[in-house]
């Protein structure tokens, strides 16, 4: 993230949680109503928390931005936390004369031992505020804006569930190639968007529904797999040349930095290794009309560290959510006694909010790539050069 750079800040309970982008050109059209669209996709989806009712999250732009346009300066963006009335002691910046009672006991998956360990802190109070998945509120609003911009070079993000617990959905986004209708993929993620669980399949979506009860009534949790997908990139955004400047690994980085999430594959991933070449690799076709194109896209639209024209099709794998009602055993920290961990209120799986925080990373990667590519301080000098970029049929 050379171009464009984000910072987040906030606790899950205190005032307010916000943000500063850098690098975002002049001259792009960007409202708190556009940025809210995404803030509400992210607080969807069946088995979401009590949380959920509480905040209805929407972002203030306090800089940046006048008359509805960018400004070429930095960002920055505010949330206030609806629920911070009722923590206004507990999560007090001044000093208090009675603080309340430290926790001790840390989760199993979550950051509270490995952080209290490293910070020096016996109330994982301390750790488990930051670490929470309410921060990723803020990537969403921060990829807000990165999805406005590539809005303007025709570059769509996309997301779906294939995967809750042992429930599979029957599709994949590895099916679209850049020949591929838009019509259709439109048709195909509005399925997506429009399911309880964002997943495609209806038959799925019922399977898994069912799962996420039977999990709530356990007081367990449940992980799942998804894919997010970025259709009409242009051919050539990260380069081979060195291991920093290899758009895949940006990607890997961006996708992993997010919570709960376990691995990230692009295209087919792992799956390249259980057959020959022959069965993997996308071949290269060309018709005087349309230029070159692939039948397939194995590949996940990224060859070399760089972009090849086809959809980026990137899998994640999130685990389940470490906090249970029913808990798991622990230590406190202070007696080194056995324990219940400590329980926080959570989701029972928020799979289907987690795409919409890695639709939210996917677009800053690559609006960053985009900026990288082809520079501009505006958005109308950015189009300027962006329409000299090679494109099938490709001319050098």
């Amino acid at each position: 993230m050379n171009k464009i750079r984000f910072l987040t800040a906030g606790e899950s309970h205190g005032q307010a949680l916000n943000t500063i982008i850098e690098g975002i050109p002049a001259g792009l059209e960007l409202s708190e109503d556009y940025i809210a669209e995404q803030l509400t996709r992210r607080q969807r989806g069946y088995g979401r928390g009590e949380r959920m009712q509480i905040e209805k999250d929407r972002a203030q732009i306090v800089a940046g931005v006048r008359y509805g346009k960018t400004l070429g300066s930095p960002i920055s963006l505010l949330i206030y936390n609806k629920d911070w009335p009722n923590w206004t002691h507990k999560m007090s910046v001044s000093s208090v004369e009675q603080p309340v009672d430290k926790l001790h006991m840390p989760r199993p998956g979550h950051a509270d031992f490995a952080g209290m360990v490293k910070y020096r802190t016996d109330d994982l109070r301390n750790i488990l505020e930051r670490s929470s998945a309410r921060e990723t509120t803020m990537r969403v609003a921060a990829g807000a804006v990165a999805r406005r911009l590539l809005d303007e070079f025709g570059i769509k993000i996309y997301g779906h569930v294939t995967r809750i617990g042992s429930v599979t959905s029957r599709f994949s986004a590895i099916q679209f190639t850049r020949r591929t209708p838009h019509e259709k993929i439109a048709l195909f993620f509005d399925r997506a968007e429009n399911s309880q669980v964002a997943c495609a399949d209806a038959e799925s979506e019922t399977e898994m529904i069912a799962l996420i009860d039977q999990g709530k009534e356990k007081g367990d949790s449940l992980g799942g797999l998804y894919e997010v997908v970025a259709t009409g990139v242009p051919v050539g955004l990260g380069s081979h040349v060195h291991w920093d400047r290899k758009l895949d690994a940006h990607i890997a980085c961006a996708m992993m930095s997010i919570n709960a999430m376990k691995s990230v594959e692009i295209g087919l991933g792992r799956g390249v290794a259980q057959v020959f070449g022959s069965q993997v690799h996308d071949e290269i076709f060309y018709d005087e009309n349309t230029g070159f194109y692939r039948n397939r896209n194995h590949a996940g639209g990224i060859e070399g560290g760089m972009t090849n024209g086809e959809p980026i099709v990137v899998r994640v794998a999130m685990k389940p959510l470490p906090t249970m009602p029913s808990p798991l055993r622990s230590v406190d920290v202070e007696t080194k006694k056995a324990k219940d961990a400590h329980y926080e209120r959570a989701d029972v799986c928020a799979v289907p909010a987690a795409v919409v925080v890695a639709e939210a990373m996917l677009s800053l990667v690559l609006a960053n790539a985009l900026v990288d590519k082809i520079g501009g301080d505006s958005v109308s000098e950015m189009k300027e050069r962006f329409v000299g970029l090679p494109d099938a049929p490709l001319e050098w």
